[in-house]
C-alpha cells in the first residue's frame, strides 16, 4: 500500500514543476504544450500548502471524501478535477468542488449527472483504447452514443494505456486518443502520468496527471 508523502519541499518542487513544463513544451513542439495536473492522492491534506508555494495549482483528486476535505481546507488556493474512478453515489459529492471530471464511463453516471449537473458542468469521457478485459471505460465504437445521451458538455477524453515500462509502448494509445477526440470535435485529452508524459505530450495531451516524479 502506498505512503502518504511527507517532507515536500517548495523548493524542490518548484524546480521539478519547471522543468517537466519545459519538457512538455519542448515535445509539444507546434502545439500549445500540455497542462500540469499533480495528481494529490498521497499527499496529505497539511501539505497542499507546499504546492501554492511552488506555484502548482492545478490539482487532481482520486477520491470524493479527500477531495471535499483538502479543498475546504484551502479554499480558492487550487483549481480541482477529479481524476478517480467515478463511483455513480458519488457524483453529487464531487460536483461542487471540481472544474473538470476526468472519469466518467458508465450509464449510471450517466443518470446521477442529469440529476445533480448544471449548465456548466464539464467532463471527460473515459476510454478503454487498447480494449483491455475489465478495464473502465467506453469502447471506442461506443463513443458517440456515449457522448449523445451524455446530459452535460463533454469537452474532451481521457485515457490510461496498459502498463509498461516502457514510455514508447503507450505512443500508439496516445495516438488513438487523440485522434478520436478529433473525431468527435473534442479539444481535451487528459493522458500521460510520471513515466510517458513527454511521449503524451508529443501525441496532443492537454493535460498530463503528474504524482510520484514531482514529489521525488
Amino acid at each position: 500500500m502506498a505512503r502518504l508523502i511527507t517532507g515536500l519541499d517548495a523548493g524542490r518542487v518548484r524546480e521539478t514543476a519547471e522543468r517537466i513544463r519545459e519538457e512538455l513544451a519542448a515535445a509539444a513542439g507546434d502545439r500549445p504544450p500540455p497542462e500540469l495536473l499533480a495528481a494529490v492522492k498521497y499527499v496529505p491534506l497539511e501539505a497542499l500548502e507546499v504546492l501554492a508555494q511552488a506555484g502548482v495549482t492545478l490539482l487532481g483528486e482520486n477520491r470524493a471524501q479527500d477531495l471535499a476535505a483538502k479543498a475546504d481546507a484551502h479554499p480558492g488556493a487550487f483549481r480541482w478535477h477529479f481524476i478517480g474512478q467515478l463511483q455513480s453515489r458519488k457524483v453529487k459529492d464531487v460536483l461542487p468542488y471540481v472544474e473538470l471530471i476526468h472519469s466518467v464511463a458508465s450509464d449510471s453516471a450517466l443518470r446521477r449527472l442529469e440529476q445533480h449537473g448544471t449548465p456548466d458542468t464539464e467532463v471527460l469521457v473515459e476510454v478503454d483504447v487498447a480494449g483491455e478485459e475489465g478495464k473502465a471505460g467506453i469502447a471506442p465504437g461506443e463513443l458517440e452514443d456515449f457522448i449523445a445521451r451524455c446530459p452535460v458538455r463533454v469537452v474532451g477524453l481521457m485515457a490510461m494505456p496498459p502498463y509498461t515500462e516502457d514510455p514508447e509502448a503507450s505512443r500508439p494509445y496516445f495516438a488513438a486518443l487523440r485522434e478520436l477526440a478529433g473525431e468527435h470535435g473534442l479539444h481535451h485529452v487528459s493522458m500521460g502520468t510520471s513515466q510517458d508524459y513527454a511521449v503524451a505530450a508529443a501525441e496532443g495531451a492537454t493535460i498530463v496527471r503528474i504524482g510520484s516524479l514531482l514529489y521525488a
